[in-house]
């Protein structure tokens, strides 16, 4: 094969120019069209502009450009499968007798979830006793608790007004999450710590008059919080919780001091999370006869009726915890990166990312020798950084991994219009449209089985969600779907427009 300089010297003379009516037919092809409404798009996500003496963007900057905290996590549970010759409510009532210092629910047939953590051999004899048998086991959380952490976490970090968090979880194949990771950009790792690990303060109050309130009692008089469930005669959802001895007198005896017994509509009961309401409702008539006798420590706040209830319901279990976590962590690695540590690092990346693209665009130069085929490559090539970053605007934080993923991508793309651009040019010569198409689908396969690679390389990192590596990962695997179904095809039309104007 000759040079690839010497194949455009037949192919055209760089003195030639080419006119408007050949660059309207190659800027109205659809494909052409496609990317170039792609980029104005992606640009809009992105936002760019400068104000107050800085550049600013929408992008969305994990803590390894903004500064910030990582906390990874791992739950002090496990979920055990049984088997047994009782009703699984009969054996989960045994075994709750033989370990009352623990919480246990049935989350399914033949298995439990236990928020402390036993090992197997501790176990085997408590269930032995319940009338059971273990036959798997697994430390971590159901799928219901890691979701309810999740909110508990996200709850937490929205009140508190925290700006760009992660919460990830790591879940098995068998549904069982075991570990837990917390991203807060621009937090110290104390802070972090206290966010995660820290309850808030809780307080039930009653309304006296004129909007004064008096004190009933805290958080730490509820022993217990059920799960959101729906009253099977009224049909309304709710949150069942238990006071403990002190804190049920506390609570009879504030509901008659204040009158919240004899006029539950002009007493209500207003629950605060860190001096914030919310929860507010009046003693229900049964309830106030109830308290005007003796104490009560089952009670079960009200939230309303259908989707609305039960999002409400929700939220209270979270406040009624007072923000603790529904089971214990335990924390197994943990790392913060300075603001000024961050900046800098936003400052390299961009540095990084135009001299990548500096570099590819001068190689290209270098071994074509015409501005006419390294323009559209250094574009096309641009483009595909700037629709990712449109895309990653929305659902994907930037971090260095994620950078590298964007530089990697303007490697392997130069790559495959190097490959689309020399089997094209095959022996020198431009083509007739008839095998301009048939070589340019001949390239366009050897582009196809090498993405796959890449895709089914890079899925595996992808899919664990606490794998470092996991923007490096999906930024590739989206480059090259980016590149496979809209970009690749574009330059296609594009260089044939460029070199075929002649024929041969």
């Amino acid at each position: 094969m000759k040079k690839a300089k010497e194949k455009i010297a037949k192919s055209e003379s760089k003195a030639e120019s080419y006119s408007s009516s050949d660059w309207g037919k190659i800027l109205t092809d659809w494909r052409v069209l496609l990317i170039l409404i792609l980029v104005i798009i992606s640009v809009i996500a992105i936002a760019p502009r400068y104000e107050n003496g800085r550049f600013h963007n929408s992008l969305q900057l994990g803590l390894d450009l903004v500064g910030g905290s990582w906390i990874q996590m791992e739950f002090q549970a496990e979920v055990v499968g049984f088997d047994t010759t009782k009703t699984p409510q009969d054996f989960l009532s045994e075994l709750q007798n033989q370990t009352s210092d623990t919480e246990i629910s049935l989350i399914g047939t033949n298995q439990v979830e236990i928020r402390t953590l036993y090992t197997r051999a501790e176990l085997e004899p408590l269930f032995t006793a319940a009338g059971g048998r273990i036959t798997s086991y697994e430390q971590g959380i159901s799928k219901t608790t890691s979701d309810d952490v999740k909110r508990i976490l996200q709850e937490k970090l929205n009140t508190l007004g925290t700006r760009d968090v992660r919460i990830t979880t790591m879940t098995s194949i068998t549904g069982v999450t075991r570990y837990i990771k917390v991203e807060l950009a621009g937090v110290d790792i104390n802070t972090a710590h206290s966010i995660v690990g820290e309850q808030g303060k809780f307080e039930i109050r009653v309304l006296t008059a004129e909007n004064a309130t008096e004190h009933v009692l805290f958080g730490d008089q509820i022993t217990y919080v059920g799960l959101p469930s729906k009253d099977p005669q009224t049909g309304k959802w709710g949150v069942s919780f238990t006071l403990s001895d002190t804190g049920a007198a506390a609570f009879q005896d504030a509901a008659i001091r204040y009158g919240a017994t004899n006029n539950p509509e002009a007493h209500p009961l207003s629950m605060l999370l860190d001096n914030a309401t919310v929860f507010s409702a009046p003693l229900q008539a049964n309830l106030a006869k109830e308290l005007q006798t003796q104490p009560i420590k089952q009670l079960f706040a009200t939230t309303g009726t259908g989707d609305i209830g039960m999002n409400d319901a929700i939220a209270l279990e979270i406040h009624l915890r007072a923000g603790a976590l529904p089971v214990d962590v335990k924390v197994i690695g943990e790392n913060s990166v300075q603001a000024v540590t961050g900046e800098k690092y936003q400052k390299m990346s961009l540095y990084a990312g135009i001299f990548a693209l500096i570099t590819v665009g001068l190689v290209v130069l270098y071994r074509y020798r015409e501005p006419a085929i390294v323009l559209p490559m250094v574009f096309i090539n641009a483009s595909e950084v700037i629709v990712l970053l449109g895309f990653s605007r929305f659902f994907l934080q930037l971090d260095l991994p994620t950078i590298a993923g964007l530089i990697a991508v303007l490697g392997t793309g130069i790559d495959q219009l190097v490959i689309i651009t020399d089997e094209v040019l095959h022996e020198g010569k431009v083509p007739s449209q008839s095998l301009y198409l048939k070589r340019l689908s001949r390239a366009v396969g050897i582009i196809v089985v090498s993405a796959s690679t890449v895709f089914i390389a890079m899925l595996p990192l992808a899919i664990l969600p606490l794998s470092t590596l996991q923007g490096f990962a999906i930024v590739t695997i989206l480059g090259t779907l980016i590149g496979v179904l809209i970009t690749r095809p574009a330059y296609g039309q594009i260089i044939m427009g460029i070199l075929s104007r002649k024929g041969t």
